[in-house]
């Protein structure tokens, strides 16, 4: 049996993930553990209790989301670790990647994405913006009609594409509302606001850029155990060196999640695509863009002991 790892990003946050995970298994504990120490705040607390507002704060979400990926492949390692093939994880979540690929230690990636997060929090500040989801198939491409809305209102620009009838755009307030309007006339099937602090992955968020690069930098590198397939080319990424420069990238690049799964299952056609963490965002996504692949959620002590039940009996 052959594992792809898909690692969630955030949006897929709520108060009380890991929690059952923690009070199990000791190997869990210490993952929560090994992120608060390295963000020196209580962040297992805050996603066991909330409150959810704090919980959902971008600086917070990120090591969060972190954590409780990490805990699951803690928990899953040793039972599937030499049969996972490649691994991929959505904006946030190719941090988490990396970690399972043995090129970023749990206390370096958690400062990383807590240097991240507090860097996208303060240029949403600095220079508010917006994100939507546009969901249905349009009758004109969502580039032409990002490209209109911000000749005529201000910028905006897909950030996430999500799959085929999904995509979110991000950029100055006016010009997502004015990309709404346009995706409404063009056969959108509903235009969904998202309540974030920043218009993530767009040009907005080029001045925090020189700021993640100085975390990377603070942090040592490994090359991956096995390909990580990158969020801004859909391409399999075994070099460390190469993996930081497209992590960097990736800040105002658009998500090509639909190309990074078309890639994971044209190359891995018979293998089990495993979300691990918080949700089955990614899951959901992959039956859509690839039919018939087979997938599972694991997030939860009653997820991990039927997967594992699964993958004892087909080994």
């Amino acid at each position: 049996m052959q594992y792809v790892l898909l690692l969630p990003g955030q949006g897929s946050q709520k108060v009380g993930m890991g929690k059952d995970l923690y009070e199990a298994f000791p190997a869990a504990r210490d993952a929560f553990h090994a992120v608060d120490d390295a963000v020196g705040a209580a962040l297992s607390t805050l996603a066991f209790e909330g409150p959810a507002d704090e919980l959902t704060l971008t600086l917070n979400a990120q090591p969060a989301l972190l954590a409780h990926s990490a805990a699951v492949w803690a928990v899953l390692r040793e039972a599937i670790g030499e049969h996972v093939v490649s691994a991929a994880g959505h904006s946030l979540g190719e941090f988490s990647a990396y970690h399972t690929a043995g090129t970023l230690e749990l206390g370096a990636a958690a400062r990383i994405v807590r240097r991240r997060g507090t860097l996208m929090y303060e240029q949403g500040v600095q220079r508010p913006g917006a994100m939507a989801a546009i969901l249905g198939v349009l009758t004109v491409s969502i580039d032409d009609l990002c490209a209109q809305a911000s000749a005529e209102r201000g910028l905006v620009v897909p950030a996430n594409y999500n799959s085929e009838e999904q995509v979110v755009i991000s950029g100055e307030v006016a010009g997502v509302e004015r990309a709404m309007e346009l995706a409404k006339d063009a056969g959108a099937k509903r235009c969904l606001p998202l309540p974030v602090s920043g218009a993530f992955h767009s040009p907005l968020m080029a001045p925090a850029v020189d700021g993640l690069a100085q975390a990377l930098d603070a942090e040592s590198w490994r090359a991956p155990r096995m390909p990580v397939v990158a969020n801004v080319n859909a391409e399999p990424i075994t070099d460390a060196q190469v993996a930081r420069d497209l992590l960097v990238q990736q800040l105002t690049a658009p998500v090509q999640w639909t190309r990074v799964m078309r890639a994971l299952a044209e190359r891995n056609p018979d293998a089990t695509f495993v979300e691990i963490g918080s949700g089955a965002v990614l899951t959901g996504l992959a039956r859509r863009i690839a039919p018939g692949v087979k997938t599972a959620a694991v997030g939860t002590v009653a997820e991990v002991e039927k997967f594992l039940d699964t993958a004892a009996q087909n080994s």
